[in-house]
């Protein structure tokens, strides 16, 4: 806190392995895309909430221009930092989404892999869209993706705690998660990831299951006009069954 912005340690637990969470790159390439083809005015600038490593920002901004990337975590940043040395064209900055402001607007807000959801609270993420809103342009575009509650519940089977494994490529690697629900719509998980030379890495995480109807009342209350649900990057209408959903709203 000595820095005025509060951060919840997630970069701690996952510094030096974050990106092999998602090794597919197949999947970072579909948000890219998405992203670039919903962006509504590229030269009025492009924003990530929670730009983390700059897993999405470094692609993007290749197709889009010059993205500002806020972070609340110092090692998810330095990891950025060290990324942009072979290039790309993405400010980090230090903040909280929450209370991040800035002179500049721009045409794009988005907050993808469930930043939104590691805001534990319906004000925080609240207050959070409310700051992404106020920094669009007229006719600017916010886009979320986040977990989709309803699949998490249906993965659980009516248990509170299970545990799945998601193999990689690689003989012998994969990730192990160990996942429980709490009271107060929380989800928590724990994550063991295998390695090829036969380590592990273990990192914990905390977020909130989130709905398309609570970022719709969010996004409605901040003054912005719901646009699409999806449950994927290729515009695929949303459906329950999947993790993860993808929600657009435009700024009158």
């Amino acid at each position: 806190m000595v820095t005025g912005v509060a951060d919840i340690g997630y970069g701690r637990q996952f510094e030096g392995w974050y990106d092999r969470l998602i090794p597919d790159d197949r999947i970072t390439a579909e948000a890219v895309k998405g992203l670039a083809d919903r962006h509504p005015a590229p030269e009025a600038g492009t924003l990530e909430f929670g730009v983390g490593t700059g897993r999405i920002a470094i692609p993007l901004s290749r197709s889009v221009g010059h993205v500002t990337g806020v972070d609340s975590s110092p090692e998810m940043l330095d990891a950025l930092r060290a990324k942009l040395k072979d290039g790309g064209d993405v400010t980090p900055v230090h903040g909280d989404i929450r209370t991040y402001t800035s002179e500049s607007r721009y045409g794009m807000v988005y907050s993808v892999c469930a930043t939104l959801s590691c805001l534990t609270t319906p004000e925080d993420q609240r207050r959070a869209v409310r700051r992404a809103a106020d920094l669009l342009v007229p006719g600017g575009r916010l886009v979320v993706e986040t977990h989709n509650k309803p699949a998490i519940l249906d993965l659980h089977e009516g248990q509170t705690r299970t545990t799945y494994f998601v193999p990689y490529p690689e003989p012998g690697t994969g990730v192990q998660t160990h996942s429980t629900l709490l009271d107060g719509g929380l989800w928590h998980c724990s994550h063991i990831l295998y390695q090829a030379d036969g380590t592990t890495r273990v990192g914990s995480e905390l977020t909130r299951l989130t709905t398309p109807e609570d970022v719709d009342g969010y996004a409605r209350a901040a003054g912005l006009e719901p646009e699409a649900r999806m449950s994927r990057w290729d515009g695929t209408p949303y459906s329950e069954g999947a993790p993860m959903f993808m929600c657009s709203y435009v700024k009158p």
